[in-house]
């Protein structure tokens, strides 16, 4: 009888650790850049300037058809495009990427086609991380959406549909049209406040050159505070160097609402994240934003860490830019997200980061072998799925006593 219950304690002993490492509480945060997800029909801004200017509801989009139809006050009017300069007015601005995504473009880009768009799309975001998370993401960075329609078109697809996720998007006066926004898991996340902080950078003869905002989602990530910020800074268009300055100046923006968030509550863990058109090494990253590769760095003022220097280092990259390797989407954390002590996880603290790059969305074959299986090869669809390679953070801690 003894011999039984000394055999059945040591198989509870030896089990009990399991059923712990079970109970880790884990949450993936990602972003993907979903390379030109547009509706078909041509689009406006339609900016409502006379309205709260704190309302994003001032600006949206419209279906071209729809314009005659709005009161517009000043109709001629070129910019300055912000939303200080547009207090008082009703503009429209013509979305300068719309006409390329309809059926009667030379990409005859259709509903099906949209729909192949969002279907795809949608895989990849309830694919990422599930390896360790046995889920979808809780928090998911979208990068190249036209307006908030195909954000809300994307979480009813039937795989993410059963996440019932949320959505913070704000129209920008990117000069093509696309904007940024999050999709959050609303039973895990709670938002408290959400901005967007717009970037000014200059081109030729100093003119303004319209990019995206960094937009910043506040809340409680299963009770933790946390604040995102996403970022899709200016294109290297022109050359790198001759480029660097403008995500020189993102980088600038970023940290000063980074900090901002930071000396009001330093418990609040930041992630930051996107396409930043530029490698770790980049002094965007390294000089203007001040973002260590190394956790031995962190410091006072440097309290920034970036995850993907590691994987930088070893070769990892995600997309090919003129056919040289890059890592341009990257993540970004506040050093209280960071421990090295692996055995003290009360709080949420880095687990593992990585560039999701599976089978499906590598390119097999041709010259742009080993590249991401972007959708679009010229004018023609390919049913692929972006031209970068998404990446995530899984978190964890241990589970409340």
């Amino acid at each position: 009888m003894k011999n039984i219950l000394g055999v059945i304690a040591f198989l509870f002993l030896s089990l009990f650790p399991a059923q712990q490492k079970r109970q880790v509480r884990v949450a993936t945060v990602g972003f993907l850049n979903v390379e030109n997800l547009w509706d078909t029909i041509r689009s406006a801004d339609y900016i409502d300037g006379t309205k709260d200017i704190s309302n994003p509801a001032f600006h949206r989009s419209v279906p071209l058809d729809s314009v005659k139809y709005l009161e517009v006050t000043d109709p001629d009017y070129a910019g300055p495009w912000n939303d200080q300069s547009l207090k008082g007015k009703k503009v429209v601005r013509i979305q300068g990427g719309s006409e390329e995504f309809t059926p009667k473009s030379s990409k005859n880009y259709t509903y099906d086609i949209y729909k192949q768009k969002l279907v795809n799309e949608a895989k990849v975001i309830s694919e990422m991380g599930r390896a360790y998370t046995n889920t979808a993401p809780v928090v998911v960075g979208l990068i190249e959406v036209e307006n908030r329609q195909v954000i809300e078109d994307l979480v009813k697809e039937p795989v993410l549909a059963k996440y019932d996720y949320g959505i913070v998007h704000f129209n920008s006066y990117d000069y093509r049209g696309i904007d940024i926004g999050f999709i959050y898991q609303k039973r895990r996340f709670t938002p408290s406040k959400s901005w967007k902080k717009e970037i000014k950078v200059y081109g030729e003869e100093g003119r303004r050159d319209y990019t995206r905002d960094i937009v910043v989602m506040m809340g409680f990530l299963d009770n933790e505070k946390v604040a995102f910020f996403l970022n899709h800074w200016p294109s290297r268009r022109g050359g790198e160097a001759v480029s660097l300055p403008k995500r020189n100046a993102a980088a600038v923006v970023l940290k000063q609402q980074m900090d901002s968030v930071r000396a009001l509550d330093p418990a609040t863990k930041l992630i930051a994240m996107g396409d930043f058109n530029d490698d770790p090494i980049s002094s965007s990253l390294k000089n203007y934003l001040k973002a260590v590769g190394d956790p031995k760095d962190l410091s006072e003022s440097t309290p920034y860490l970036n995850l993907m220097y590691p994987l930088y280092k070893k070769g990892v990259a995600s997309l090919a830019y003129r056919d040289a390797p890059n890592l341009f989407d990257q993540i970004i954390v506040s050093a209280n997200l960071y421990s090295p002590n692996k055995e003290v996880r009360k709080d949420y603290t880095v687990f593992k980061a990585e560039i999701y790059a599976p089978a499906y969305l590598i390119t097999k074959e041709g010259s742009f072998k080993g590249y991401p299986f972007r959708s679009w090869a010229g004018d023609t669809f390919t049913g692929g799925y972006s031209d970068h390679f998404p990446a995530f953070v899984v978190l964890q801690k241990d589970p409340t006593p």
